[in-house]
């Protein structure tokens, strides 16, 4: 691996994580385990051989483990360690930086794990109450519980949500960049909830009301 060879903490950190494709193969494996086939898909552009190369490296220096599945699903499948998810801040704030500067998609295809885990997450603003929120993104659904400071982000299928948000990709990109309010469907949920999560991840609070239809 190439070396700034510098005496400093940024010299440092990009020793480690400043090679093309490495800070976005952890925003995927920040998101959850993923398969060497997932990755590649996420990571349009990505040669599997650089891939490869990649993810040997940040085994290495410990950011990335890999892991069996049990039957019958069994399959090696590759996660963040302790330390690979140290590098949550850094991306979340690089995903804040780089909102203010993403201009329309066009004709790509927004991913709704990118609109949840770049739009949505990197701007939250906890306020020492418990919230669980359920997102329905394109079909996809998220699970993002503030509670007492921190984010949790893994799905919890087994709990009650206080809301139930319905919204596509390209509308909370939208909502983000400033092109228009946020446009959603609230399932359940009540008033209060609704004003809690929108101050959670500063959204316009006054356009957060239930709607019986979505426009992208």
């Amino acid at each position: 691996m190439r070396s700034y060879d510098q005496y400093c903490p940024v010299a440092m950190a990009l020793d480690v994580v400043g090679d093309r494709w490495t800070l976005l193969i952890l925003r995927e494996l920040l998101v959850g385990e993923r398969r060497f086939t997932d990755l590649r898909r996420a990571l349009a552009g990505l040669a599997p051989n650089l891939l490869t190369d990649r993810l040997r490296e940040l085994e290495a220096q410990g950011l990335v483990e890999r892991r069996e599945l049990p039957p019958p699903a069994a399959r090696t499948v590759y996660a963040a360690t302790a330390d690979g998810r140290a590098t949550a801040p850094v991306l979340q704030a690089l995903a804040r930086y780089g909102a203010t500067r993403l201009g329309p998609p066009g004709a790509q295809r927004v991913r709704p794990s990118m609109a949840v885990f770049g739009m949505l997450v990197p701007y939250h603003r906890p306020d020492g109450q418990r919230l669980h929120a359920r997102l329905d993104v394109d079909g996809e659904t998220f699970d993002l519980v503030s509670d007492d400071g921190a984010l949790s982000t893994r799905p919890r299928p087994d709990l009650q949500p206080d809301v139930v948000v319905t919204a596509s990709a390209a509308g909370i990109v939208a909502t983000r960049t400033g092109r228009r309010p946020f446009r959603s469907a609230i399932i359940s949920g009540t008033a209060a909830d609704r004003r809690r999560f929108a101050a959670l991840f500063d959204l316009p609070v006054d356009s957060l009301r239930p709607r019986r239809s979505l426009t992208p």
